[in-house]
């Protein structure tokens, strides 16, 4: 099974996508599944409701940082790599979907952005866009720690 296909497997059992992104990497960022769901409940609806960075995104970056950002605070050369990583998953994120921002996805998905949860039904999985996201934020990290092990 695929990163993606996890982070897909959590999002249509009712999970922010958030959520669902970053507990598809659990194995490898070593954190169990319900301390990854509890830290990033608050990053679903764009930052809680606010619309604003996709969850997704946040995700990335959350996953991000725990494969890579391990190193002296004191470390700049060390720092600038992740925050490079951070750059480059952002970028690829935006290349595929013109933003990062949830408001502006769903608005180009002809969804209206509402800042409180919508139940989680068939209707609700058919009209939004956010599995699409969930599953290429998936992939873009997956890629990047393959890339990774490979060198």
């Amino acid at each position: 099974m695929t990163h993606s296909d996890r982070a897909l497997k959590f999002f249509f059992s009712g999970y922010n996508c958030a959520q669902a992104t970053a507990a598809a990497f659990a194995e490898e960022i070593d954190i169990p599944v319900e301390d990854i769901v509890r830290m990033m409940a608050g990053f679903g609806g764009g930052i809680g409701g606010l619309r604003e960075t996709c969850g997704a995104v946040s995700a990335m970056v959350f996953v991000t940082g725990n494969l890579f950002g391990h190193y002296d605070p004191l470390d700049n050369n060390a720092k600038k790599n992740l925050y490079d990583l951070v750059k480059d998953v952002n970028r690829e994120f935006t290349e595929r979907f013109g933003t990062t921002c949830c408001r502006e996805l769903l608005q180009k998905a002809g969804t209206i952005p509402k800042p409180d949860p919508s139940e989680r039904n068939a209707e609700y999985y058919a009209k939004r866009p956010c599995a699409h996201f969930v599953g290429a934020a998936a992939d873009i990290v997956a890629n990047r720690l393959r890339i990774h092990m490979e060198n």
